[in-house]
């Protein structure tokens, strides 16, 4: 009995015991669910920074600085090679040596050839200025014997008028003479008949009058034949006028033909010169030369007596000297929220960190940048290209870093709660958008908080 009772006492002693515990349990439960919850609430209210992420690759800050590809001026064939890829080489350094592929530039004696050409028509334009000198100077004696011509053709009209009016006065006078024979016979008639005159003196005075009348016929012959002389000496001068004007036109028209074929042969001599200034250019271009001091990295037309198109690619060589940046692409949403000045922070391949893309100052191992650039055409992918260089004054990046390597850029951008993050994201909203001038604002908000005591 005594056994029994010792039982019931130890039963009831647990059975206080893990009621005990159990109440015990549900209050630290219930306390741990409130200091959690407290800590949630905190949390939610904690600042978070909004960030776009975007993978990159490493690239040259500047154009001139980034892998380019070593072209060909000319077409030509493969000839031979002086460098192989990794070589190191300065600017003016000879990669390849090309020959002739047209059959325009065969000819290895091309530049004298054509010197040649050019010489003889050179002296062909000293003959075509000799001869316009020579019809220059045949129009000058033409128009000094025309004018001489013409002197003389007015001279002999000058004569002819007054020849003609010589003759005229002959006339008159050989009129006057007739008249008056022609008034003696008819007096001396009236006198014959009524006895006062012999017929001897009638016929006296018939002959005078036949001598005058015929006198008057070949003074009147002379005087046509004077009008005609000065017909024709008038003919002759608008003769000798029109005759030497056509002579004179047509020494022009050698001269003009002359000049022109000359200006011809100028144009002809200029094409020549330039055909030779071109071909001596043109065998400089034989030597492929190093456009500045880098590395070959790739041969991209490779062997030997390879055809070459005009432009066409080589090699790329790697520059010496360059300013590393990276080029990242963001969607077209995060496009607006992007501009110069925008702080991000990177991940390259190959450095370890530890990130909290919300949390920047907890960051460990990312490396600070600065966005120099935001194209505003799309790429191929649909996304826009972002180039972001080396923050100064900050953390440099690392010296092992080439171009072509990968990298993780996270740009920083407003601070907002958590909660607020959260919203947005199960909302599917962009993050917030604020200008460069509200950074400059709260950038000088923060530096005159710091400047008081």
């Amino acid at each position: 009995m005594m056994n029994q009772g010792h039982e019931q006492v130890q039963t009831e002693l647990k059975c206080r015991t893990l009621l005990n515990d159990s109440i015990w349990t549900r209050k630290g439960f219930g306390r741990l669910m409130w200091a959690l919850l407290i800590i949630v609430i905190i949390f939610m209210f904690l600042p978070w920074t909004q960030n776009i992420q975007a993978d990159g690759t490493l690239t040259a800050l500047l154009p001139n600085q980034r892998p380019q590809e070593v072209q060909t001026v000319i077409g030509g064939r493969i000839e031979r090679w002086y460098v192989k890829e990794g070589d190191w080489v300065r600017k003016g350094d000879t990669i390849v040596h090309i020959t002739e592929v047209k059959d325009a530039y065969l000819d290895p004696n091309l530049l004298g050839q054509t010197d040649i050409q050019v010489k003889a028509k050179e002296n062909s334009l000293m003959s075509y200025g000799s001869k316009v000198e020579a019809i220059n100077q045949q129009i000058n004696n033409l128009e000094a014997l025309r004018d001489l011509k013409i002197r003389q053709a007015r001279n002999k009209v000058e004569q002819e008028k007054l020849k003609l009016n010589s003759d005229r006065a002959d006339l008159e006078a050989a009129r006057i003479d007739y008249g008056i024979a022609r008034t003696r016979f008819e007096r001396d008639s009236i006198l014959l008949r009524q006895g006062l005159k012999s017929p001897l003196d009638v016929e006296s005075r018939r002959l005078k009058l036949q001598e005058t009348s015929a006198k008057v016929i070949s003074a009147e012959n002379k005087v046509n034949f004077s009008l005609a002389g000065l017909e024709n000496a008038e003919f002759e001068q608008r003769n000798l006028t029109n005759e030497y004007a056509e002579k004179l036109s047509k020494a022009e028209s050698e001269r003009f033909s002359a000049i022109s074929a000359q200006m011809d042969t100028e144009a002809e001599i200029s094409k020549l010169r330039n055909s030779q200034s071109n071909y001596s250019i043109r065998s400089g271009f034989y030597y492929v030369t190093a456009p500045q001091d880098g590395i070959i990295t790739r041969a991209v037309t490779t062997g030997l007596g390879e055809t070459l198109k005009e432009g066409a690619g080589i090699c790329t060589i790697l520059p010496a000297d360059y300013k590393l940046a990276v080029e990242m692409y963001i969607q077209p949403m995060d496009l607006p929220l992007m501009h110069k000045g925008n702080k991000v922070r990177f991940l390259f391949d190959g450095w370890p960190a530890l990130v909290f893309s919300g949390w920047p100052a907890l960051n460990y191992g990312t490396f600070p940048g600065e966005v120099v650039a935001v194209d505003n055409i799309p790429a191929a992918n649909g996304k826009y290209r972002v180039l972001v260089a080396p923050r100064p004054n900050d953390k440099k990046w690392p010296e092992q870093l080439r171009v072509g390597s990968g990298a993780r850029g996270i740009a920083l951008l407003n601070s907002v709660p958590v909660w607020y993050e959260l919203w947005r994201q199960l909302n599917g909203f962009p993050p917030d958008f604020y200008t460069q001038q509200s950074k400059n604002l709260q950038k000088a908000k923060e530096e005159s908080a710091a400047k008081k005591p």
